[in-house]
């Protein structure tokens, strides 16, 4: 199953998100299992599985990271599973410095003011970030579709800094 079919969505990285929730009721009203109640075993069966399936596809479409893995794997290049580090020095040196600011956080003179900043960090390389995965998974070029492996791993990077300063600011304002 294409999940970008299934929703009836074109295959892009910036999908239309309420375009894929209303889809998704849709879908759920026709193959809802509670609509399979009088049927035999195995429509009830099909029922749960296709909910099951279409519950996965929103999943993964409303993530912007599981959306772009699932592009990626899509063309030939699964990253779903995989554990591998970046070696991109800027970027890592980069990840240093944001984790080093981060545990500094709790002991800023202006708490508040600190969390607000880095949050703005964050947001910015989010941005940075989505734009070139963008950019990079409409292309057809190999190389770019790698480039974007990467870019996909730098975000999960900041995917993380973010629950992390959410841990941070429950642990300081609760």
């Amino acid at each position: 199953m294409r999940y970008f079919e299934l929703f009836d969505v074109p295959v892009d990285y910036n999908v239309d998100l309420i375009k894929v929730n209303q889809q998704y009721l849709e879908l759920q009203r026709v193959v809802h299992p509670d609509r399979f109640a009088g049927k035999g075993e195995r429509e009830k069966l099909l029922a749960v599985q296709k909910t099951a399936e279409i519950n996965d596809a929103l999943a993964v479409l409303k993530h912007p990271v599981k959306r772009a893995e699932y592009m990626l794997g899509e063309r030939g290049i699964d990253i779903r599973a995989e554990q591998q580090t970046l070696q991109d020095p800027m970027f890592l040196m980069q990840q240093m410095e944001l984790r080093e600011a981060l545990e500094e956080l709790p002991q800023s003179d202006d708490v508040e003011g600190a969390i607000e900043q880095f949050e703005q960090q964050v947001k910015t390389l989010d941005i940075e970030f989505s734009q070139q995965l963008a950019e990079l998974l409409s292309s057809d070029s190999e190389n770019d579709l790698h480039q974007a492996a990467d870019n996909i791993r730098k975000l999960k990077f900041v995917y993380k800094l973010r629950d992390e300063l959410a841990r941070i600011e429950d642990s300081i304002f609760d």
